[in-house]
């Protein structure tokens, strides 16, 4: 890998990464509802994708269901989530993103496993189990599970978004935009309240992290991601993207003071593990899952 893309890589893995932390900060800090946050950064995003939104993909009934899938759905369930789940825990939590892809890869598109991606599997699921444990058992923490949903999510969407031809990142983009700002908006207004007085009392920090959500971190950094996954063999690049949960778990740790002990220690390293092996055998699904799961995004 040329040099300079080394370095792109890293900064996109980093965004990605502190996109987490910001994330948390609005919800969590700032107060604001996390569906309105959502919704606001779709409208932001589908504003500025809005030249690519045609023409439309064909069928377009299942790029509506992709993009609910991978946006709208898949973060309302991970804000909701930050609510109450640090930064470090849900970027473990996520990475069951990989195996569930593969998963239903296997289901939906025939795809087979041998015993090494199995080893993997299992192997992020019990780092998973052990970030989610605790001395008298498995912590039903709310925000994990629904961490956890979104990964569900967004694995569905990425495997379906294989049975699509034809559609360009920006394309996407925008139609995952499009598609997610008015269901995140609805809801926001059947399930929430006091919105824009909560955002505008956060004020600056609240527009900026809006803007660096959407123009950053959705439109910059995965079209960056687009570029190199097209340049270079998954094989490659998917290994390297695991920067994205070892950088959030440093960032919670020291922005957010998120807890972190040997137990979060061993399941994050077993988590991490098993996506490696998974991720470095071969996988016609995986740079799409690995996009849409190391985003909180």
């Amino acid at each position: 890998m040329a040099l300079r893309d080394f370095f792109l890589l890293m900064a996109m893995c980093l965004i990605w990464a502190s996109n987490n932390i910001v994330s948390k900060i609005v919800v969590s800090d700032m107060h604001v509802p996390p569906l309105a946050y959502a919704a606001v950064r779709f409208a932001l995003v589908a504003l500025l994708t809005l030249p690519w939104l045609f023409p439309a993909p064909r069928p377009v009934w299942r790029m509506i269901v992709i993009a609910q899938l991978i946006g709208g759905l898949n973060f309302a369930l991970l804000f909701i989530g930050f609510k109450t789940a640090t930064p470090t825990a849900a970027s473990i939590i996520v990475q069951l993103g990989v195996p569930m892809t593969t998963v239903l890869s296997m289901v939906m598109l025939g795809e087979q496993v041998r015993w090494r991606r199995g080893i993997g599997m299992a192997l992020t699921l019990a780092g998973a189990v052990m970030v989610m444990w605790n001395p008298t058992g498995v912590s039903m923490s709310v925000g994990l599970w629904l961490v956890a949903a979104a990964a569900f999510a967004g694995s569905l969407g990425a495997v379906m978004m294989k049975q699509m031809e034809g559609v360009k990142p920006m394309q996407f983009q925008a139609w995952v935009g499009f598609s997610s700002v008015w269901p995140l908006a609805l809801f926001s207004l059947i399930f929430e309240h006091d919105q824009l007085p909560l955002a505008m009392h956060a004020g600056w920090p609240f527009i900026g992290a809006v803007i660096y959500s959407a123009l950053i971190v959705s439109v910059i950094a995965h079209t960056v991601y687009y570029h190199l996954i097209q340049k270079y063999e998954a094989t490659l690049i998917s290994p390297l993207t695991l920067m994205t949960p070892l950088a959030t778990i440093i960032m919670g740790v020291l922005i957010t003071k998120d807890h972190f002990d040997i137990r979060i220690a061993i399941g994050a390293a077993l988590a991490l593990l098993g996506v490696l092996i998974v991720a470095l055998r071969p996988n016609h699904v995986m740079p799409l899952a690995l996009l849409w799961r190391n985003r909180a995004q």
